[in-house]
């Protein structure tokens, strides 16, 4: 056997669910702070229970009509709370978020501090229709 620190480190699975065996699905640990960055991008202020300051509230923009000053707007917003929430976490290298229609796409390449791991992921959300 490996010793711990050389063992793959997991983390809860997001969504979260059930495993085959009943217990709470893990995922790997880059896997997690990925799960941790939707979250955060996804989720509006005050929808959290004891943390209204959570989230960068993305989806409420949607409809807003589409400006360089809004895509400057949301790349400081997301800039901001990625900082302050997962700045331990992650070191963004680039961001770069688009509005278009009902549509919000983040791209997002970044560290994970932990392992070292460099990911480029896309996050898009949709408003209601």
């Amino acid at each position: 056997m490996r010793p711990a620190a050389q063992r793959a480190r997991t983390d809860i699975a997001f969504p979260y669910r059930i495993d085959r065996r009943g217990r709470t699905a893990h995922a790997r640990y880059d896997a997690h702070v990925r799960g941790l960055i939707e979250q955060l991008l996804f989720t509006g202020p005050g929808e959290r229970v004891m943390r209204p300051d959570f989230g960068c509230g993305l989806l409420d923009l949607v409809f807003t009509p589409n400006s360089p000053e809004l895509a400057s707007a949301l790349e400081l917003s997301v800039q901001a709370a990625l900082q302050r929430w997962l700045g331990e976490l992650i070191e963004v290298e680039s961001l770069d978020v688009v509005s278009e229609g009902n549509a919000v796409r983040v791209s997002l390449q970044y560290v994970v501090r932990a392992t070292g791991a460099r990911r480029d992921e896309v996050f898009e959300g949709r408003g209601a229709e």
